[in-house]
Formats: structure tokens, sequence, C-alpha cells
């Protein structure tokens, strides 16, 4: 995991997208400096194209994305299991879903060809993919063991 000075790391906020300085001891809790929300919630956020780069590219935080999209079984049968991955897995692995609908752009540049997909970025690279709907056990360690 990438450090900045003094051991801390940079979190963007859920809410704004704001980076924010955080010590490694307060990992887990502390609110943005900018809009004053909670750095920490415990569930996948939204990713859009306003969003997804701050997230992916510029935060210290692994980002586990889930590419879906509403009309996908297999994708709404792993929704709950991936939100209960999101309390095992924060703060240090930050997950987000983003709708390939929506967000068409973003899911061509990483060529997704089938959903539910997921893929674990760090600092903007990529780093693991899995494809096809998992329990909320299998993507906590397939996730663990991809940082590792």
């Amino acid at each position: 995991m990438a450090t900045v000075a003094g051991d801390a790391l940079i979190i963007t906020c859920p809410s704004c997208a704001a980076p924010n300085r955080v010590p490694r001891e307060r990992m887990g809790g502390g609110t943005c400096g900018r809009c004053k929300s909670a750095l920490f919630a415990a569930r996948p956020l939204t990713l859009t194209s306003a969003n997804f780069d701050a997230h992916a590219a510029r935060s210290d935080l692994p980002l586990l994305v889930d590419f879906w999209a509403s009309w996908c079984g297999p994708c709404r049968q792993m929704a709950p299991a991936f939100e209960a991955a999101a309390r095992q897995l924060e703060p240090w692995i930050r997950l987000g879903k983003l709708d390939t609908e929506a967000e068409q752009a973003i899911a061509g540049r990483y060529g997704i060809r089938s959903i539910p997909t997921m893929i674990l970025f760090r600092k903007g690279q990529e780093i693991a993919r899995q494809s096809g709907a998992m329990p909320e056990r299998a993507i906590v360690d397939w996730a663990r063991g991809a940082i590792r």
C-alpha cells in the first residue's frame, strides 16, 4: 500500500471525491476535510465518470469495482454479497459499483464483456479481475489474496 509523508494515506471522500490525508492509526474513521462526510461507510459507493478516477487512481486505497447492470440476474444475485463484503474489507479496500449501462465509456475502457465482473485497482492499475457472481466469503478471500 502506498504511503505519504508521516505514514498517512490519501483517502478519497466517498461523497465529494476530495483527497484527504489520514494517518494509518486513524484508518476506518474520520471525516472529509471539505464536505465533513464520513470517509468510511462500510458499503459500496456508486461510481460514475465524475468520481471513478479519483477513487481508482488518486486514492491510496485499493478499489474493488463491481461492474454490473440492473437487468442482469447474476448481478442482482451478487449485490447483497458485495454489500456484505464491504463491511469486512473496509477500511483497507474501498468497494464501488459501476453501472455498465449508465457508464458505458468506463466499461469499454476496461473491456467489460460479461457481467458481473469485478476488477481490483491499485493506484489506477488493474491488479486482478474476476467474472461471474460470487458469494460474500469468496469475494473477501479473492480480494484479500489479490492485494498481498
